[in-house]
């Protein structure tokens, strides 16, 4: 899959589980009904991935988190 494919995947997915919920929830269902459809479309999603924060020769672990990571 191209990187358009798989943001046109992600979307899609997204608008779906939007239409299905509807407005008003916390950004934590949103983003578990999400993590479902994506896992489920065969793409490789991690939640919740730590992601450093790198300054000059520092890697500071300041607790930054990547709601989902999607890959091939």
């Amino acid at each position: 899959m191209t990187e358009n494919e798989i943001s046109s995947s992600i979307i899609g997915s997204a608008l779906e589980v939007h239409k299905v919920l509807g407005p008003g929830l916390l950004e934590s269902a949103y983003k578990e009904c999400l993590y479902y459809k994506v896992f489920q479309s065969g793409l490789n999603v991690q939640k919740e991935k730590p992601m450093p924060l790198i300054f000059e020769e520092v890697i500071l672990e300041c607790g930054y988190r990547i709601d989902l990571l999607v890959g091939k």
